[in-house]
């Protein structure tokens, strides 16, 4: 192979690596609250995204440099293996979780079919972590909006439900935090009531 031609299929490698980088950009930006579900899912995937990058960044080095030798190309295959066998396990992962420790679960408004309650257990340990969303719309414009992360270790989460038609309430062992549904699909501000006892409960 010419060195011309290596140098071709090395800024071609690179050119990839760019294209792999700026891919990510859009969907850490649609990881915020008020991002597009759809862009997030495929294009929110750092771990698959930029290790791609940086595995073809370094093989467009290592193309450009020219292996005459049996041992320059064994000592070439050595250094390449490492970043294959650990690539392959990233991939499998990050395809299988999206991103997510674990499953999530969800609760469809009665009211509202496009209005649906995502509760996601982000840890990766016993005990569970909830990311709590609320995706509204369907589609390419679907929406999702955060309520907050939920630690159910020393943290105050039991469960969250529609306490109406646009209303969001998140129990906690203390205090109900509650949100409200904007006509825009969006979260108002939360508000934070005390819980109430129950019935036959001691005050």
């Amino acid at each position: 192979m010419t060195a011309r031609r290596r140098r071709q299929i090395a800024w071609g490698l690179r050119g990839a690596a760019l294209v792999a980088s700026l891919a990510y950009l859009p969907g850490w930006h649609a990881s915020r609250s008020g991002g597009l579900v759809v862009v997030e899912h495929w294009l929110n995937r750092p771990r698959l995204l930029i290790g791609a990058a940086v595995v073809l960044i370094v093989v467009s080095l290592v193309v450009e440099l020219e292996f005459r030798s049996r041992f320059s190309q064994i000592g070439c295959a050595v250094l390449l293996a490492p970043l294959v066998i650990a690539g392959v396990p990233v991939l499998e992962l990050s395809l299988v979780f999206s991103g997510h420790g674990g499953r999530e679960d969800r609760f469809v408004s009665p009211n509202r079919p496009d209005r649906v309650l995502t509760v996601t257990n982000i840890a990766f340990s016993i005990d569970p972590i909830y990311q709590v969303e609320l995706e509204t719309g369907s589609g390419w414009s679907a929406r999702h909006w955060s309520l907050g992360t939920w630690n159910t270790r020393g943290g105050d989460f039991v469960r969250i439900d529609w306490s109406g038609p646009d209303r969001v309430t998140v129990t906690g062992r203390t205090s109900l935090t509650v949100f409200d549904v904007l006509p825009d699909g969006s979260l108002s501000e939360p508000r934070v009531l005390p819980e109430q006892p129950g019935p036959g409960t001691d005050s």
